[in-house]
């Protein structure tokens, strides 16, 4: 029997890598839109962050996500990133 391989992401945040389905997914689309990706699935660029108020905060200070994504991050998404947290500790 063998293993299965877990998939690893860094957080754009705290710069930790951690198990992908651990990490909530941000994505620029070839329309130059930026969502947020709940399933994981999408096409489009992709960045991960933490579920974490402290990395979401310091992916906004260091602009990791507007970094990784290669463009400008609007703050709907910031905001869209925060409800979903929200709703990941209320999962939990």
């Amino acid at each position: 029997m063998t293993n299965k391989k877990v998939p690893m992401r860094q957080c754009v945040g705290c710069r930790e890598m951690k198990a992908k389905r651990e990490l909530i997914r941000v994505i620029k689309t070839s329309d130059n839109q930026v969502l947020v990706d709940a399933t994981g699935k999408k096409n489009g660029r992709g960045a991960y962050l933490c579920p974490r108020r402290e990395c979401l905060e310091k992916a906004v200070k260091n602009k990791g996500l507007e970094r990784s994504l290669k463009t400008a991050v609007p703050k709907e998404i910031y905001q869209d990133f925060e409800k979903e947290m929200e709703q990941l500790g209320e999962s939990r």
